[in-house]
């Protein structure tokens, strides 16, 4: 069942990332892809990388004929994808890689993103994409809504232990870095190499948009509201994401505990490894790979544990996970084009 897809916003690092693994993709046919201030170019002209494949010219969202479109990922900026959808054949099929439709209350999406919901009347189709977690609603699902990198980092170690009551809802601390390609492909100061490299920064401290994500993932997952310490820091690599939470266990609880609900949550999933007690995640044993490696350790500190979690900003943070769910929505296994193993050194 080989679906023609349109990429929306391929020139960037996750249109690009999407095309790496759909090319291999034996149910993907690469239809359209659109750049609008590069529109007339050829993708190789802003992907040089891929310039042995036979990819169409980049071209404008408007010279797109939706008719001839099975599925549509969306890799515009945040604020710009929700009238696009809105304007989409209801044939089509589509998994967002914005922010657009992750906040399923829009005067949350409002207070955090500075402007009105622009496609209200679509907000209860979109289905939160946290694949391991929602998979049933996605497999219905015509819109899915794609996690955020650090949601995804974030939320898949704590909601299953939240959900079993191994830990407290109150007091999560998390503490995560990503790669530079996190904020993008466009040309920025604060991006450039002699402002990243030798440093690390935090920003967005204590008003970083992923953080009401991240809490209405965790307060379904409580039964109640949860509100989290969340401090998101740049570090001077390319690619990865790697999140430090710490939890107050819940009353007689331990670590292997939680170890145990983690085994039993994602014995069965392909992307989700639980390390060995010791072994703690490091990003470049995922890098380029849709995999999240998770870890936890007592803490030093009465009643409390540290949970350690790796992923690629750029795969399971975005666009391989974003492909994930495309195969859900079709009934495709799971990991189809998604074989990739780290890239290592």
């Amino acid at each position: 069942m080989t679906q023609n897809i349109a990429i929306l916003g391929a020139s960037g690092y996750t249109g690009a990332e999407l095309l790496r693994f759909l090319l291999r993709h034996p149910a993907a046919r690469i239809a359209a892809l659109t750049a609008e201030r590069n529109a007339g170019q050829p993708a190789r002209a802003l992907l040089p990388h891929l310039t042995d494949h036979d990819l169409p010219d980049l071209c404008k969202i408007e010279a797109v004929d939706f008719g001839k479109i099975d599925f549509v990922f969306c890799a515009l900026p945040h604020g710009t994808t929700q009238e696009v959808i809105a304007a989409l054949p209801p044939s089509v099929r589509i998994v967002d890689l914005s922010a657009d439709f992750r906040l399923t209350d829009t005067n949350v999406y409002q207070e955090w993103y500075d402007h009105a919901h622009r496609a209200p009347q679509l907000q209860h189709e979109a289905v939160y994409g946290l694949t391991e977690i929602n998979r049933d609603a996605i497999r219905k699902a015509r819109i899915v809504a794609n996690p955020g990198c650090y949601p995804t980092a974030s939320q898949l170690p704590l909601i299953p232990l939240l959900r079993a009551g191994v830990i407290e809802a109150d007091d999560i601390i998390i503490d995560a870095k990503s790669g530079v390609s996190g904020a993008g492909r466009e040309l920025k100061l604060g991006n450039l190499y002699c402002e990243v490299n030798e440093g690390m920064q935090a920003y967005g401290v204590a008003q970083h948009r992923h953080a009401p994500e991240i809490e209405q993932g965790l307060s379904a997952a409580a039964g109640r509201p949860v509100t989290i310490t969340f401090t998101p820091h740049l570090v001077p690599m390319s690619r990865g994401m790697y999140a430090s939470t710490y939890v107050r266990l819940a009353a007689g609880k331990t670590v292997a505990d939680i170890e145990h609900v983690w085994r039993q949550t994602y014995a069965n999933e392909p992307f989700v490894k639980i390390l060995a007690v010791g072994q703690p995640p490091v990003t470049r044993h995922v890098r380029g790979t849709n995999l999240c490696h998770m870890n936890a350790t007592t803490d030093r500190a009465p009643n409390r544990a540290i949970l350690l979690s790796a992923i690629d900003n750029l795969v399971k943070g975005a666009s391989g996970q974003a492909i994930q769910n495309m195969n859900v929505m079709l009934g495709l296994p799971e990991t189809t084009g998604l074989e990739q193993t780290a890239l290592i050194p």
